[in-house]
Parts: C-alpha cells; structure tokens; sequence
C-alpha cells in the first residue's frame, strides 16, 4: 500500500473510496486491472465537505495514478462515506419539519414508549422532539389492522394543514399514519396534496422509509427522515457537480449505514439510512481483511478522539439488526450492529461527587483539544495520559507535524493526583485503565449479552487511538489475540472499496410458523423477493452479479420481541419452515438461556437483502521473510508499564520498515503517522503476509 508519494501503473480502470472526517480526507484507489493500491490523504474542509472531496479525487488520481488531462475519467466507480447526516441528528442542526399524522395520534411523538433507558434516574434528560407541537397535525383518518379503510382521509384537512405548515416554513414534511405499512393509501394520498401545496419542500411517507409494525418506531424513523432529508440533499447537490466537473464517468455513490452502498440520488431519499456510514466502511474493510487473513471470527474495535465503536463478526459475517437507538432516536433501518461509547483520546477524566475517577464521555474536540496540545486546556485527557506515560512520543505526534507539551499534561494530572491521593503515574495509568473498562463494557453488549464470549474472538484494532488501547482492552476482556491493519487510520477508506450495492426490503404479517399457513408464508417471501428483482433491474445489475437472501423475524406468541431467522434456499416448503423452527430455537437459546419445545411461533416480518457483486480490492500478499526484526528499529523510549511499576526501557520501530515474517516481542512501541500500537512486556508480534501486524497476548495474564 501506497502514501501518494510515488506514481504507479497510470493504465486500467480505477476504483476510488473517499472518507470524509473532520481533521482528513482520505482517498483510497484500486487499479483493477493491475491490483495496486495507494492512498491520499488531503485537510478537510468543513465548511464545504465536497470542496476537499473533490479535491482528494483530483489529486489523488493526478499524483497516484498519473492520470492527465480529466483526473477522474478513468474512474470506474466511486464510494463515498459521510457523516453529514450523523452530525446534523448529533447538533441538532436538521432541518425544520412538519408532521402528518392520524388524529389523535400527533403526541406519540413525545409519549413514544413506556419503557425507559434510565427508570430510577429523576433527572434523566430526553433528546428534543424533532417537531414542535405546533407543526405537528392529527388528521380525519383510519385505516384497520386488516387494511380495511373505516375513515376515508379527510383531503381538505390535509391541504390546510400543509398550507399552515407552508406559512411556518417548514423545510421538510413526514406522514405517518396508522397502519400504513399494510394499507398506504392514505398516506399516498396525502403526499400528492403536499407536493401540489408545497413543491419544494421534502416529503417523507413511513411506508415507504420503513414499512413495518410499531407505530412510534416507524413515526420516529419517518420523522429523522424528514428531518436529514434536505441537509443530505443539499450536501449532495454541492458535491454531484463538482465531481461531474472533474470528469467523473460514472455515477457516485454512498455508503449506508448496512456497509452496502447505494446511488446519490437514492441516499438523498433515505438519508435515516446513512446515520453509520462512517463507521460501517470500518466494519467492511475489518471483515474483508479478517477473512483474507484467516480470521473469520473477530471483533472490531474503532477508537477515535470521541468514541469508540464495536462490533463483532462470527463465521466473517457481521450482525445486522434492523431496529437501533441512535443518538436517543429510535431508527427503523437495517444497519451493521454497531455499538458507540463515549471513548476516546480526548475523552476528559475528572473527578465524580464521589471522589472517583471519571472518564468521558465529556470530550475536548480538536479544539482546544487535549492538555498537552497547548492551546488552553486545563483537564487532562486520554491522550494526556498517554504522553504523560510516555507511551505516545512525548514531544511530538503525526510524525513531527504536531507538536506537543508533556510538562503541561504532567501538570494537569499532577493536580488531579493531588485531590486523589495518588502519584501522577498511577493516576495516569488510571485514567487509561478506566477507559478500557468503558470500552470493555460496550464490547460485552454486543458479545457477552448476546452469547458469544468475547475470548474466542480476536480483536482488530483501527483508528487513530485502536491500536494504542488493544492490548489493555483484550487483557481486560481476556483475549488472546489482536490484529493490527496496515494503514488503520484509512480502513474506513478501504471499506468503500471492499462493499458490494446493497437494499433492503421488508414487509410485516403476522402469520403463524405452522404447515397450513405455507401458502401465506410463501407469498409473503416472494413480495419481499420480487421488490429486490425490481432493485436489481432499477440499478442495472447483470444477472451474475446478483445475490439475494431472506430472513423472517420470528416470536413466540405473547413476545414482544422478534429473532431473525434466515430462510433456507430453495423452494419454500415444509421442511423450510421445520429449518425456521430449529433455528428460532437455536437463536433463542443462545440469546435468552432457553427455548420451548411446543410453542407457537409467529411470523412478524419477512425481509430480502439484495446485492450487487463488485470487483473488490484484494490485499496484496507478500512472501514471508526472515523473522529479523532488527531493521525496523529506530530507538528506545522508557515507557511506564504497571506490569513493571516503573518506566522500562522500550524498543521503537517504524511501521513502514516492517515486511512479512518479522517477529519481535514487547516492551516494544510501533510508530507510523496515523497511529501508535502498543507492545506490553509478554506480547510477541509477527508480521503476516498482507501486513498485519498480530499480537499474541500470553496465558499469564
């Protein structure tokens, strides 16, 4: 893999993925004709996104690939990952939205549910409602369980409504009324009035964005809709031509938040379904390299300035769930299972009411950022401990770009030590150990409480704080081995290069899993199956390159909560539905501890997956050399370990002098410039054959 500083085969077709951060652009190019990679790297430009995009593609493709003239005409596909619409839900800076509902109904979008994240907390506070009351309109409607119509809709209270809503200035417009998912026709009606009163504004039917049961999860989602819609239109409005002017040949398109990648025009519709974008191309990448290098089963581990995010991966498949909280909203959307603490290298430490350690999931940003940035800082920080430790370059970071003071964040863990009663060195190796066990709790949600032990699983550390952490983080959980990529700090980049197209189609009915009902069950498999078809069609997609599979969320009957099950290929037919049944109670059994034998189960929802295969970028391999890993040494630092209790004389290598077959063993630290891994005394590492960097943690731990 390549930095941009040499050129390469200037020939073939180019696959190009752009990661958008808030310090970074990264680009990240595949010649598929060839197999080469390289990557470029540009500042982000916050206050237009696409004018760094466009830019990283143009020199990017100039510098890497030698291309003259139009540097983007010898694209063949571009992806893209964002987090516009993330960011816009995280600072509440969505768009002003209107509300259409059934009457009596335009409330739920406060009361939503019974059930609370924090019940004993008095003074637990809840995310803004999107829609003000005021623009929020219950209307003369009602459609039956069965989809019977009892209430035809009321049209002239729907086009007063929307006109009301057109003197508040709404921007953007969501319908969500009851039992639309079996029966949308109101809704549909509803959504011809708005368009002819409000032709500009954005329009969101739930129907169409999430066709399910559960009417406050599908409002909820219907309205985060509506409520990203026009900032992700705008956002793609901008960046569409500036690509187009680049010479871009081909259609662009955008990461969601399943790690498949969709059409721009598409993801303006459905920006809800980007809220992961960002970190799902992480996942991607970690389950592609997992499996090229032989570890089907892992558990991702992103880390950040903010937050970590995780995730896990059985038989080199990540979950997917299709109901998530995000950022205290409920989303009905299909997306990678992915869990985010407030946990990261500017995550503050302080000290609670009870005197206790604290860390996060306050953050310092980038600025001012951490103590030891000097730039105004006063509360030390994770990164602050780690300079402090000495287990971060003590005087410089980004290969000597960014300069730092260590005296400053000794001072400012001194006074903290002070009002603890402890020395500044165990206070700093505390502020790490509590950080690890926050993120060794996220890691147990989607491990531990849904039955899988975190021990059979290696860790894959990336991001620009992963591999500082992994190993405390996989002692904590008592893991044996961690991975770490080639370039973590781009593997969101290399994601968009490694997914496939992707859409999801769902429908809900309840039909129970019983032979009588096969007709039922098959007719509602085969809608889901024929909206994919129509999918493949839409977009193009040879015959080939077509891939689908189906799931049905199962319940036994009284449950409030469903399992998805996959459907066996092939015909529908008795022995399916007996295979349905097996793994229901499989899935039961791993997550709750029990299944029971003779119990009726029920069909909620029937859901297809449609995928169109790509050429993907392939690693390259690398003969294994010798294990002689002398030439990568560039120093020694004394690091303090509390295995040791004191600072230890550590060796430093480079990243970028280690080639396959090198083996080494800690105290050790390995620098590159987008990230620093740690090496404690027990660890050995070997270099594998795509450039992995794989920590083998001792049984005495």
């Amino acid at each position: 893999m390549m930095d941009g500083t040499a050129k390469i085969d200037p020939e073939g077709s180019w696959r190009v993925g752009v990661d958008s951060g808030g310090t970074f652009t990264d680009v990240c190019m595949f010649n598929q004709d060839s197999g080469q990679i390289a990557v470029w790297k540009v500042s982000s430009t916050p206050d237009d996104p696409s004018r760094g995009i466009a830019q990283g593609v143009e020199e990017g493709m100039s510098e890497c690939a030698g291309a003259q003239g139009d540097p983007a005409a010898a694209i063949a596909y571009l992806g893209h990952g964002t987090t516009v619409a993330t960011n816009a839900l995280i600072t509440q800076r969505g768009a002003r939205v209107g509300l259409l509902t059934t009457e009596g109904f335009r409330d739920l979008l406060e009361i939503g549910r019974q059930k609370r994240p924090d019940l004993y907390d008095l003074f637990a506070s809840k995310p803004p409602t999107l829609v003000p009351r005021d623009l929020r309109f219950g209307l003369p409607e009602r459609i039956m369980q069965s989809g019977d119509i009892s209430l035809p809709l009321d049209e002239d209270a729907v086009r007063a409504a929307a006109r009301s809503l057109k003197e508040a200035g709404v921007e953007a417009v969501a319908i969500c009324f009851l039992y639309a998912f079996v029966n949308p026709a109101h809704e549909q009606q509803a959504r011809r009035i708005v368009e002819q009163e409000m032709p500009d504004v954005f329009v969101c039917t739930s129907h169409e964005i999430a066709p399910e049961f559960r009417e406050f999860e599908r409002l909820s989602t219907a309205t985060v809709n509506a409520y990203l819609g026009p900032i992700m239109h705008r956002y793609i409005s901008r960046l569409t031509p500036r690509l187009r002017d680049l010479g871009l040949p081909v259609p662009p398109h955008l990461t969601q938040s399943n790690g498949g990648v969709v059409r721009f025009e598409v993801a303006a519709q459905t920006p809800v379904r980007a809220v992961l974008s960002g970190p799902s191309t992480g996942v991607v990448a970690a389950q592609a390299i997992g499996a090229q290098a032989g570890f089907p089963d892992i558990i991702t581990f992103d880390m950040g300035g903010t937050s970590s995010d995780v995730a896990l991966m059985a038989q080199g498949r990540t979950a997917q769930i299709n109901e998530s909280m995000v950022h205290g909203y409920p989303i009905k959307a299909p997306m990678l299972d992915i869990h985010t603490v407030g946990a990261g290298g500017g995550s503050i430490a302080s000290i609670d009411s009870g005197g206790l350690l604290k860390v996060g999931p306050e953050s310092a940003g980038a600025d001012p950022g951490p103590v030891c940035y000097g730039r105004g800082a006063t509360e030390p920080t994770v990164t602050d401990a780690n300079i402090v430790l000495q287990v971060l370059n003590p005087t410089h970071l980004l290969d000597g770009r960014m300069k730092v003071r260590r005296d400053l964040a000794i001072a400012a863990i001194g006074t903290m030590a002070e009002t603890l009663g402890m020395g500044v060195m165990d206070t700093a190796q505390g502020i790490i150990s509590v950080v690890t066990a926050n993120m060794a709790k996220a890691i147990r949600v989607i491990s531990v409480q849904r039955g899988h032990d975190p021990r059979g699983y290696a860790l894959m550390a990336f991001g620009g704080a992963g591999p500082l952490h992994a190993v405390r983080l996989a002692q904590e959980l008592g893991m044996s081995r961690v991975i770490i990529p080639r370039n973590p700090g781009i593997l969101c980049a290399m994601g968009l290069l490694l997914t496939d197209l992707r859409a999801d189609f769902s429908t809900t009915r309840l039909i129970p899993l019983e032979d009588r009902a096969l007709g039922r069950i098959c007719d509602a498999i085969q809608h889901v199956g024929d909206e994919a078809e129509q999918w493949f069609d839409a977009e193009g997609i040879p015959a080939d390159q077509r891939r689908s599979s189906c799931r049905v969320d199962l319940r036994y009957e009284g449950q409030n909560y469903e399992l998805s099950i996959p459907v066996p290929e092939g015909a529908i037919t008795l022995a399916t539905l007996t295979a349905l049944k097996d793994g229901f109670a499989q899935a039961h059994e791993r997550m709750y501890g029990f299944a029971v034998e003779n119990e009726r189960i029920l069909c909620v929802t029937f859901r297809a997956e449609a995928l169109g295969l790509v050429q993907k970028a392939e690693l390259p391999r690398r003969a294994l050399g010798g294990p002689d890993a002398s030439a990568a040494i560039t120093g020694n630092r004394n690091v303090w370990f509390p295995e040791t209790g004191t600072f230890t004389p550590s060796t430093l290598y480079a990243r970028d002098r280690m080639t396959p077959g090198m083996i080494f063993a800690g105290p050790a630290i390995v620098e590159q410039m987008d990230t620093t891994t740690l090496i404690p005394p027990g660890v050995t590492v070997h270099v594998d054959e795509i450039d992995n960097l794989v920590l083998e943690l001792s049984d005495d731990r």
